[in-house]
C-alpha cells in the first residue's frame, strides 16, 4: 500500500512539473494578452508598453491570504505607479462554478489598476502561476516584455508589521534603478489555484 501511495505521489508531482513545462521561465520575452475585467472592458498587455515594467499578481477574492495581501499590494501598486510601474491583478478562478458572482466582485472592487478574469486559465498557465497570490515582475524595454522575476510578496502572509524581507518590493526598487534583478525566484505562499 505504501508503494502505491508512494507512486501516486510521484505521477501527481510529475504531472505537475509536465503541466508547467510549457510556462514562461525567466528572461523569456512575454506574449501580448488580453483580457476582460468586471465591467468586460478589455485590457492588453500592450497598454503598458510605455511603463518601465508591469507587476501581474495572480490573486482570488475568496482566497484568505489574497486578502491578507491585498492591502500591501494596494499600497506598492500607489506608492510605485507613478514611477512606471503598472499592476495588475488577475483572478485564475473565474469560470468555475460561482463565475457569476466571481465577476460582480471584480466589478465592485475599486482599484486603481486593473483587475482582469482569466476565465479560462490561460494567462495563468502561460505564466505557471500555482498560487493565489504569486506576482510576475515584467520588464518593459522597447515595447517588449520579459519576465524577470516570479513568486512571493515578502516573507510574512500573516503579519506585515513583521516582514523582514521584501521580495517584490525589492525586485521593483531594482528595476527602477536600472539594477540587475537579484532575487529571481521565491516560492509564493497562498491557495493552490485549482485547475478546471
Amino acid at each position: 500500500m505504501k508503494k502505491l501511495a508512494s507512486i501516486a505521489v510521484a505521477l501527481l508531482l510529475a504531472g505537475s512539473v509536465f503541466a508547467q513545462s510549457g510556462s514562461y521561465k525567466l528572461n523569456d520575452k512575454v506574449a501580448n494578452f488580453s483580457l476582460q475585467d468586471g465591467k468586460n472592458k478589455t485590457v492588453s498587455l500592450t497598454d503598458f508598453a510605455g511603463k518601465r515594467a508591469v507587476v501581474v499578481v495572480f490573486t482570488n477574492n475568496n482566497c484568505p491570504y489574497s486578502k491578507l495581501y491585498e492591502e500591501r499590494l494596494v499600497n506598492l501598486a500607489g506608492t510605485y505607479g507613478s514611477k512606471g510601474i503598472q499592476f495588475v491583478f488577475v483572478n485564475p478562478s473565474v469560470g468555475t462554478g460561482e463565475a457569476s458572482e466571481t465577476l460582480q466582485e471584480l466589478a465592485a472592487k475599486n482599484y486603481s489598476f486593473p483587475y482582469l478574469a482569466d476565465q479560462e486559465q490561460s494567462l495563468s498557465g502561460k505564466f505557471g502561476a500555482t498560487k493565489t497570490p504569486e506576482a510576475f515582475v515584467l520588464l518593459q524595454t522597447d515595447g517588449q516584455f520579459t519576465l524577470k522575476y516570479k513568486g512571493a510578496i515578502d516573507d510574512n502572509p500573516q503579519v506585515a508589521d513583521q516582514v523582514k524581507n521584501f521580495f517584490l518590493k525589492n525586485v521593483i526598487e531594482e528595476v527602477l534603478s536600472n539594477k540587475t534583478v537579484t532575487s529571481l525566484e521565491r516560492r509564493a505562499t497562498g491557495c493552490l489555484i485549482k485547475k478546471y
